[in-house]
């Protein structure tokens, strides 16, 4: 029984029971601008479906449940047989199972299917953002696997399917089935050309056998995996098995699960390959242009995850405001409050938008949207990834001390936050590959130059930027000390121009004020006070 004087009061209400999806207006109007109106009743059906169950207190419960009971290595059975398996919280596979369920791998399948799964990647990664690495991997592996006809028509329908089954069996008796990737070695780390795994030719053509470590192996209970090796003639890709087809184990040697910062309910591990079997997708020595389909698409799954976790944290911060009392009044009515959550907001909402309309390319797959992507994608991993953690950070801060209580949910958004930045390249491997492409593919800068020239004459600071840009690109003489600053103006000056034509006024004039214009100072909450903070607030509170 409480004590007489344990009165609760000036705290808020759980932000629960509410649609994530409908209640970002930022999503939704990406989702209506994007999609085809033919598809749209639909989506939004769907896409809210997973909204109500991404803000239900019982999806929250399991999602603490999952990071609270991290996964556990098994390399031995009771007997003493090798097993190497990973054990997840029952909560891990209801969360991924609903992800599956919910499409979030199968955008290949159906029309429209990246904007529809970039959407709900988005609200899903507000819920719990560990079972989003197997979710993307998973669809990733399939521009991987196109390489190889057969390969694709063996494997895409279990990739792309609905239906979400743990055990560890042979593929071909699974309906639905999960992909990993081992890059990584230590030896090497984003250098995945100093890779010594060694593939061996066996008698069966297209089939080897490897050998080899690998530092990173991610989401080690899928049912296979590409890899990267060395073949006789240079780095190649491999399709490797879990479960060979008589049942019996593939030597996948677990040595350890990895035990890191965030993303805690997920499994990585160091893994050890003996005479393990694996399928060569692509040609011998080209293994990174075969597998380079699946990086782009995880690392715009960065750019969405990102997006993901800071509008998780914005909305927490928002709503905690719009109750919160200090000094005479609720604290979203506090001026500087509301700068604040302005600014937080309009990161969020250019960081959704970016990555919806990188979503839109894949969908609209034209030679000029592939171009676009080239550069796009490796900018905006660079630059929104980094945003994540000074937003959610700022977004805790919000909430004061509670802010930094596990129960809030807070304290694992911020662990979360750098994980994007580092997977799939961190920032220098990003910069650099902007670089890469302004130097070797000509059509994607002209790409991109007709995609940010829509917006000329809308905003005089975002026409000042571009022309800024032009000026840093006719000389790329030591560009490569550079490349970050370049990668940050690509993708600030494409977010502007997507703000200037598409979002609303205050919300595109407040970002080419203070992104664009330089009127605004390092931290946030620094925005022009004479711009409509108040709209912004509004417009990214969660309201139900």
């Amino acid at each position: 029984m409480a004590g007489s004087t344990h009165s609760v009061t000036n705290q808020p209400p759980p932000l629960l029971g509410y649609d994530v999806y409908g209640a970002d207006r930022a999503l939704v109007a990406a989702v209506e601008r994007h999609l085809d109106p033919e598809l749209l009743d639909e989506a939004s059906g769907e896409l809210s479906a997973l909204g109500r169950a991404a803000g239900s207190a019982q999806l929250h419960e399991w999602a603490m449940q999952a990071n609270e009971n991290p996964p556990t290595l098994r390399t031995h059975d009771r007997y003493g047989h090798r097993i190497d398996e990973v054990d997840f919280h029952p909560a891990w596979h209801r969360l991924l199972g609903k992800g599956v369920g919910a499409g979030l791998t199968a955008a290949w399948a159906r029309p429209g299917g990246h904007v529809r799964r970039a959407a709900g990647f988005v609200v899903w990664t507000q819920v719990e953002a560990g079972n989003g690495c197997p979710l993307s991997m998973t669809h990733a592996a399939v521009p991987a696997l196109r390489a190889d006809a057969a390969l694709a028509a063996e494997w895409e329908p279990r990739l792309t399917s609905t239906i979400y089954e743990r055990e560890l069996r042979p593929a071909s008796r699974k309906a639905g089935a999960l992909f990993g990737m081992g890059m990584t070695e230590k030896q090497g780390g984003s250098d995945v050309r100093a890779n010594t795994t060694s593939a061996r030719p066996l008698a069966e053509d297209g089939t080897y056998v490897l050998t080899g470590h690998k530092w990173f192996c991610s989401a080690p209970m899928s049912d296979a995996f590409l890899v990267l090796a060395q073949a006789p003639e240079g780095l190649t890709c491999f399709l490797v098995p879990r479960v060979l087809e008589d049942g019996t184990r593939n030597p996948f040697l677990l040595q350890r699960l990895k035990d890191k910062l965030g993303n805690r309910s997920n499994a990585s591990a160091e893994v050890e390959f003996d005479g393990t079997w694996a399928r060569r997708v692509g040609e011998e020595g080209r293994g990174v242009a075969t597998i380079i389909g699946m990086v782009t698409a995880t690392r715009l799954d960065c750019v969405l995850g990102s997006a993901g976790l800071m509008r998780a944290a914005v909305a927490q911060a928002a709503h905690h405001c719009a109750y919160r009392e200090a000094f005479g009044g609720k604290l979203l009515d506090k001026p500087l409050m509301r700068n604040v959550l302005a600014d937080l907001a309009l990161e969020t909402e250019a960081a959704t938008t970016l990555g919806l309309r990188l979503a839109a390319a894949y969908d609209d797959g034209g030679e000029q949207e592939r171009a676009l992507l080239r550069i796009a994608v490796p900018a905006a991993k660079y630059w929104v990834t980094k945003r994540c953690t000074p937003v959610t950070v700022e977004a805790a801060e919000c909430l004061g001390g509670n802010g930094y209580v596990e129960e809030s949910g807070m304290p694992r958004l911020v662990r979360e936050s750098p994980l994007n930045s580092i997977w799939e390249g961190a920032g220098n491997v990003q910069a650099l590959d902007v670089l890469r492409a302004l130097r070797r593919e000509p059509q994607a800068l002209n790409a991109y130059l007709q995609e940010v020239g829509r917006a000329r004459g809308g905003d005089h600071r975002l026409d000042a930027a571009i022309k800024d840009l032009l000026t840093d690109l006719a000389d790329l003489d030591g560009a490569e000390a550079r490349a970050r600053r370049l990668a940050e103006r690509f993708a600030l000056v494409l977010q502007g121009a997507l703000l200037v034509r598409f979002a609303p006024p205050e919300v595109a004039d407040a970002f080419c004020a203070s992104r664009l214009g330089g009127d605004a100072g390092a931290a946030f909450g620094t925005l022009p006070h004479t711009l409509d903070l108040q709209a912004l607030v509004e417009r990214a509170r969660p309201l139900p």
